[in-house]
């Protein structure tokens, strides 16, 4: 079987959280939707007949005692549950052995505050990355936008940069200081901050409206900024 923390990978045993009634297919055992079973060719099977109802649930979260639960454990299975918002099944946990996770608990508590430290060192050097990055990025913002109030650069650089934000900063373009990118992040900040874009939204206008609406002040601004 695959060490693997990540997606279920065709080596792996699979088991579904369920998420509707079914029936196990040898026992005719009724199974309820949260109840775990397995498929075999297509047909659903209860933990006890597929022979895994020794095994006991590690919900995910603790990436380090999964890791040395699994390790330890001779007969492990991946349960994923559907989620019909995101159209895929995800990563519920694993079933491992039961004396497997006592040991794993016991190895998790013995270097706990060696992890901690470690976890508090990888905060730190991360916090320094996103410094920098967003420094660098008031700086390319004030050499693209002469105008442009130093706190205000600073507010767009901090705000796109976040990490794991999904904005602009934190994309491949944004961290090479592509100039089209941090535009991209002043005509956001623009649109919320210098124009009364957010209430007309919450007014129920359509956001395509709403945005013609405001791209006039949001051109005028972006000119005052590039000491036009």
């Amino acid at each position: 079987m695959q060490q693997n923390d990540a997606s279920p990978s065709q080596k792996d045993l699979v088991v579904f959280s369920i998420v509707r009634d079914s029936k196990c297919s040898e026992c005719q055992e009724e199974l309820w939707k949260g109840q775990f079973l397995t498929m075999e060719n297509s047909k659903p099977f209860c933990m006890k007949c597929a022979d895994l109802d020794h095994l006991v649930f590690l919900a995910s979260g603790d990436a380090a005692l999964s890791r040395r639960a699994k390790k330890h454990s001779k007969l492990w299975a991946v349960v994923v549950r559907f989620s019909r918002a995101r159209k895929r099944y995800e990563r519920q946990g694993l079933l491992v052995e039961e004396t497997a996770l006592d040991r794993a608990e016991e190895e998790c508590l013995a270097d706990a505050e060696l992890r901690e430290a470690r976890r508090l060192r990888e905060q730190e050097r991360r916090a320094e990355q996103d410094e920098a990055l967003a420094l660098e990025m008031e700086t390319k913002l004030i050499e693209i936008f002469p105008g442009c109030p130093v706190p205000e650069a600073r507010a767009i650089a901090r705000h796109t940069s976040v990490r794991s934000s999904g904005r602009v900063g934190r994309s491949e373009a944004g961290r090479n200081l592509d100039e089209k990118a941090l535009r991209f992040a002043a005509v956001a900040y623009i649109r919320h901050r210098h124009t009364n874009y957010d209430e007309l939204l919450m007014s129920g206008m359509e956001r395509a409206l709403a945005r013609q609406e405001v791209r006039a002040e949001i051109e005028a601004t972006l000119r005052r900024w590039s000491g036009d």
